[in-house]
């Protein structure tokens, strides 16, 4: 008995972190996923680097992104951080607020 009540206290802070940082990161990680796979020819996106561009070509590990009206790259999928009208309507209800 008396183990128990010495493990007690370490079960409930792993208990504690699996609900504060691991699953809330999951969570976070399957949305991502979804995000790179629902893409398709015409979305604006963010990559890592900073750049605003426009999906051109859908490949299986890569995206055909135009920069602007000459430039056309090639980028892994792995590169897109985010939607660009994601990052509008969070700046929009900052400037709201």
């Amino acid at each position: 008995m008396e183990i128990v009540s010495q493990l007690l206290p370490f079960v409930f802070l792993i208990a504690i972190m699996y609900f504060v940082i691991i699953r809330p990161q999951q969570k976070e990680a399957k949305a991502r996923a979804a995000m790179i796979e629902a893409l398709k020819k015409g979305d604006k996106v963010v990559t890592n680097g900073g750049f605003i561009v426009t999906i051109n070509k859908v490949e299986e590990n890569f995206l055909s992104v135009k920069i602007n009206a000459d430039t056309i790259a090639q980028i892994t999928k792995d590169s897109i951080a985010r939607l660009y009208e994601d990052v509008i309507s969070k700046s929009e209800s900052l400037g709201k607020a």
